[in-house]
């Protein structure tokens, strides 16, 4: 059975009954054995329940017999749930998150717990307080972040799908990174109740598989309101697979100059435009657009990200559950010597940049002038899906970088996710799906073609996802 067996493959091998969901199961056991301790993905794995779970699978249902991997940030019910960092100690979580409950209600179940950057900040999971996870196609490079556990599990052949996270470009960037498809629902279309919050208004939970089509049935899964979130939308039921297959003749498509510019690895540059190119050739017609508020999407995103993540983190102080100094004297050093110790250095950064951007006299100044740029962002975007019918642009600036390369200078890494972060800041959606290589540093790395729609456009997105990635030959990681 090949390690790179997408889920509509393996649901066709399972019904027929070719092979059992604990049979299923234990290649990937034995692959995970195999391989992760070179990628180091996952953060954990219990092999007891999961063996159990698949021997009670519904194969009538929809994903039924699937096993799917988790992101350390999204809780499962008497499994750890520690998002990376020290803070959380020796946390399990009491319930499971609803995108669980939705998994196993299509007849999916978790199947361990991927590495990510701690709280999800960081885009090239070094930031995890247990350890890196490495990129399949270069074991020197980053996988990306902050859902790099969950991309390179994938990439490896290690899951046949995950969930993440993307609160700036957390599942597109590492998708692109190492190879595979990883989608951003348009805000409010996925609960968030049981993901451990970074940005509130920011974070929404998504897929990573090896096909357009396995992104468009988890996501028929895991969609739909949900009462204990009051950010979730009350929308109509959707097949999202319903498009796919249909051709794109006739459809509009708008690049953006502000995401063609130089600094662009010149590989990537050249794989993207080729599948613009292949776009053109399946019936699609290019419009030159614009984003003028572009430019700046990183500064507003750094303002508002980081002041959502001071307010969320205050409450792991060390009282109620999770890590608790040994070496407090009072309240006040119970507090400060807990979070000193539980969190790591980004996180730190980030919230004393956030509690400066909300403290007095600072708070209109950034915070509040933040929020009405991200409105103008979220006008151009609207602005210019009244021409198009999505946008196209590179994934990433730039294809897996070293570890190490960016860990000593923040503002670069940062803008690792310069392409992806205004998706979030408008809350539309977006996915990224493979479209060549690049040759860095003699590697060949994989690069990642990003397609953006409207709010609640994921139909259009898969339809165009999918019609592009038939068109080409996708090349899967070739590692042991």
């Amino acid at each position: 059975m090949s390690p790179f067996l997408t889920i509509t493959e393996a649901r066709r091998l399972l019904v027929a009954k070719k092979i059992s969901p604990l049979e299923l199961l234990e290649e990937l056991e034995t692959r995970i054995k195999n391989v992760n301790p070179n990628i180091k993905a996952y953060l954990s794995w219990d092999s007891e329940q999961a063996r159990k779970e698949a021997l009670q699978a519904d194969l009538s249902k929809p994903l039924g017999g699937i096993p799917i991997g988790i992101k350390d940030a999204i809780v499962v019910k008497n499994s750890p749930a520690n998002s990376a960092s020290k803070i959380l100690g020796q946390f399990h979580s009491p319930y499971d998150a609803t995108v669980i409950t939705r998994l196993r209600a299509a007849g999916a179940f978790p199947m361990g717990r991927m590495n990510m950057d701690e709280f999800a900040m960081g885009s090239s999971t070094e930031n995890s307080a247990f350890h890196p996870t490495y990129n399949p196609w270069d074991h020197a490079r980053t996988p990306g972040g902050s859902s790099g556990g969950s991309a390179a599990a994938v990439a490896a052949g290690m899951a046949m799908a995950t969930l993440g996270s993307d609160t700036g470009g957390s599942i597109r960037q590492p998708a692109s990174l190492c190879g595979c498809v990883g989608l951003k629902p348009t805000y409010g279309r996925v609960s968030r109740y049981g993901l451990i919050a970074f940005a509130s208004s920011l974070d929404q939970i998504g897929p990573l598989t090896h096909s357009v089509e396995d992104s468009a049935l988890l996501l028929n899964a895991i969609a739909g309101h949900d009462p204990h979130d009051t950010t979730s939308l009350q929308l109509p039921d959707e097949d999202f697979t319903s498009e796919i297959g249909r051709d794109i003749k006739g459809m509009r498509f708008g690049i953006p100059k502000e995401y063609f510019v130089d600094g662009i690895e010149p590989g990537v540059r050249a794989a993207v435009d080729k599948a613009v190119e292949q776009l053109v050739s399946l019936g699609a017609e290019p419009v030159d657009i614009s984003l003028p508020h572009t430019e700046y999407a990183v500064s507003t995103y750094y303002i508002i990200v980081t002041a959502e993540a001071s307010s969320n983190l205050a409450r792991f102080d060390g009282i109620r559950y999770g890590h608790r100094t040994k070496e407090a004297t009072d309240l006040i050093s119970l507090y400060e010597k807990t979070r000193e110790e539980g969190f790591g250095p980004e996180v730190k950064r980030r919230i004393i940049l956030g509690t400066y951007v909300l403290s007095k006299g600072h708070h209109d100044a950034y915070y509040l002038k933040a929020q009405k740029v991200r409105t103008l962002i979220r006008k151009d975007f609207e602005d210019a899906f009244k021409k198009v019918d999505f946008i196209v642009s590179p994934t990433s600036p730039e294809t897996a970088f070293k570890l190490g390369e960016k860990t000593a200078d923040p503002l670069k890494m940062y803008l690792a996710d310069i392409f992806t972060l205004a998706g979030n800041l408008s809350g539309i959606c977006g996915i990224s799906v493979p479209c060549g290589f690049s040759q860095r540093d003699g590697v060949e790395l994989p690069v990642g073609l990003q397609l953006l729609g409207p709010s609640f456009a994921e139909k259009t997105l898969f339809r165009v996802g999918h019609a592009y990635e038939k068109s080409i030959d996708i090349r899967r990681c070739s590692i042991l």
